[in-house]
């Protein structure tokens, strides 16, 4: 998964480089490859995206990305969720979302994939805390748990049914149990 490069890239020579299927990301000077997403991962990602929008985008409070490169903090990355509150996301100059991000979400959720190394996910999650990020999500759908890493907080592990998880204040108006999360995946 880690393509090394005989000289290393600096941040910006790898934002000029052509994006591939999937992204890569730029970590620590590495260059790393997220795996190809499978099934679970891909119905619990368009679930989140669409459920969350339905609550706070067309109040204007924020707005829920898939697979959208952020840069910040000599870091390029690509959350599989990232929200971002409706006053932080960047615009052209028509006004339109921009295509660039150099800002960390507000939110950032990382769903596990087979083969994904834990740590690399949730050596993201705590870059975007360390950077503004409100709150962070690690989605294992394996195990059916989600670790819930507040800012400045010991992280939360959550698998009972029945336990709301925690979202940050700007989405306050979305609510979801571990059962409801997981029960997306059933046909």
């Amino acid at each position: 998964m880690v393509n090394s490069p005989t000289k290393p890239l600096t941040l910006e020579e790898f934002l000029k480089l052509p994006e591939t299927k999937p992204s890569s990301e730029y970590i620590n000077g590495q260059i790393i490859q997220k795996p190809m997403p499978q099934g679970k991962h891909s119905k619990l990602q368009g679930k989140l995206v669409t459920g969350i929008n339905e609550v706070v985008e067309s109040l204007k409070i924020a707005l829920t990305f898939p697979e959208l490169r952020c840069t910040f903090g000599e870091r390029s990355i690509v959350p599989d969720v990232a929200v971002f509150a409706w006053e932080r996301i960047p615009i052209d100059e028509r006004g339109d979302v921009a295509n660039i991000f150099k800002t960390h979400p507000d939110w950032t959720i990382e769903i596990l994939s087979p083969d994904q190394s834990q740590t690399k996910v949730t050596g993201n999650i705590l870059h975007c805390l360390k950077h503004g990020s409100r709150l962070g999500w690690l989605i294992d759908p394996g195990d059916r748990s989600v670790l819930v890493y507040p800012p400045k907080q010991q992280p939360e592990l959550l698998q009972e049914e029945q336990e709301i998880l925690p979202v940050p204040d700007l989405v306050s108006g979305f609510q979801l149990t571990v059962g409801q999360l997981f029960g997306w995946l059933k046909l």
